[in-house]
């Protein structure tokens, strides 16, 4: 294994990331980071057409929220534009590339009547071996000299070794007749320049490896160890598109998903590590590795989703919460919360995130410390309101003024004032979370109590018995 793990994510701005690409960059970030190496970070626009500011600020933000920070400076591949067509022409000055002079007309002429004949529609060149001293003064292609026998083999370690015959590949072009450099020659500089040891990325890309390794292996460049994971398949098998639901990764922080849930199912989604479905960042960096890469597509689980979100969010430090839910709530354009509501929701949190799966659950939960009086109680409040008297709760209120305000002081005073009024504390409990928090579920009228303190809490009281 070389000194140092170097892996890269390079993603094409032509949109948001991906959940697959998402994964990807997941994939090379904890293999770099568990090995004490550099991941990096590269945007492939070079298709001048398609390629955005807008699509790469969404992509880095995409990585900003999931955690997946990179070493170093964004490499720009149209950038090293000049770089790339230096490789070709130094590869044809070597004669192991071209001059192709054949136009486009005349390559669409040739796949056309192989195909109506039955024949491989695979272009050769007649210009591979013409002399010099026949080349026309017209624009040409630059193509590399592919090997015409025997074959290659792509040692992969997801996917076993890969053999392709040689005869089926062509003479690839690298640099256009316009001068300006194919996204498989720019690839390939790339990673060389920038040391990449370890070629992470989807198995949508493995054909593309034997074409890759003729430039390698004709600039005498040490081949990448290969790794090509199966893509993402929605519930029914099929490859995930919008039909599933959402496909971006800003789309599951603003649907209110926590990163490292997202970063803890996004690993578990074709690698595996014995039984292990929740663990750690530090967890994960430590275990995972290439052989636990699994040949199948992975399918997309929301439920498991939620459930290890779930687990993270009970984790979680309380005020990381509190900012990670400030931004998720920008994500989903929804108002901010005041300084007040955000300390208040703080101080909540122990009572609000061990059942919560997702922040909009758990905001639902804490709108009995976000609300502010007079409380609107909801339908089902209403109702639970009405099961009692409003004398019980004029009554209550005045016995609590002199409670000390711990849980077990109010524990013990909330069930000797049922047990006084003939009611079990159940009975009880549900005209309280109405009074407390205009809601029906809610955590418990205890912590409701707690957080919200004595003044607050006998004010809310109040103004439900009148």
């Amino acid at each position: 294994m070389p000194e140092q793990v170097v892996t890269r994510f390079a993603p094409s701005p032509t949109g948001f990331l991906h959940i697959g690409g998402a994964r990807t960059a997941l994939f090379n970030w904890l293999y770099a980071r568990g090995r004490g190496g550099k991941f990096l970070l590269r945007i492939e626009d070079t298709d001048r057409a398609r390629s955005t500011p807008e699509a790469t600020a969404a992509i880095l933000k995409g990585m900003e929220w999931l955690g997946l920070d990179h070493d170093g400076e964004i490499v720009s591949q149209f950038d090293g534009a000049d770089r790339h067509a230096e490789i070709a022409r130094h590869l044809l000055d070597q004669g192991k590339a071209y001059k192709c002079f054949a136009t486009q007309d005349e390559i669409t002429a040739f796949r056309e009547d192989a195909r109506a004949q039955g024949k491989s529609t695979l272009f050769r060149s007649p210009w591979r071996d013409a002399d010099d001293a026949d080349h026309p003064d017209l624009p040409y292609a630059i193509r590399i000299k592919a090997p015409q026998d025997g074959v290659t083999v792509i040692r992969d370690q997801v996917q076993g070794d890969v053999t392709i015959k040689n005869d089926q590949l062509d003479d690839m072009i690298l640099l256009r007749s316009d001068g300006t450099p194919v996204y498989m020659l720019a690839v390939v500089v790339d990673d060389h320049d920038m040391g990449v040891t370890h070629v992470i990325r989807g198995d949508d890309h493995l054909n593309n490896a034997a074409r890759q390794m003729m430039i390698y292996e004709a600039m005498g460049w040490d081949v990448p160890v290969w790794a090509h994971i199966p893509l993402i398949h929605g519930p029914d098998g099929k490859k995930l598109s919008k039909r599933h639901g959402a496909l971006g990764a800003q789309e599951y922080q603003a649907m209110g998903y926590p990163a490292a849930g997202m970063r803890n199912y996004l690993a578990r989604l074709g690698w595996s590590h014995g039984d292990d479905e929740f663990f750690t960042d530090a967890q994960a960096k430590e275990w995972f590795d290439l052989d636990g890469i699994g040949k199948s597509p992975a399918r997309f689980d929301l439920k498991k989703l939620e459930n290890l979100s779930g687990q993270h969010i009970a984790i979680a430090e309380d005020a990381a919460l509190r900012h990670e839910i400030q931004g998720y709530l920008d994500a989903a354009n929804l108002p901010d919360l005041t300084e007040t509501q955000a300390a208040d929701l703080e101080r909540a949190m122990y009572c609000l995130k061990d059942r919560a799966r997702t922040f909009p659950e758990l905001l639902e939960k804490a709108q009995f410390v976000l609300t502010q009086r007079p409380i609107s109680p909801d339908e089902k409040a209403q109702k639970a309101l009405a099961s009692v008297s409003d004398g019980i709760l004029n009554e209550l209120t005045p016995q609590l003024q002199n409670v000390s305000w711990t849980r077990n002081d109010l524990e013990e005073a909330l069930n000797a004032f049922a047990d006084a009024n003939g009611v079990k504390f159940g009975k009880l409990a549900g005209p309280l979370r109405a009074a407390l928090a205009g809601r029906a579920v809610t955590p418990s009228v205890f912590d409701m109590m707690l957080v919200l303190g004595r003044d607050e809490t006998l004010a809310r009281l109040s103004d439900a018995a009148q």
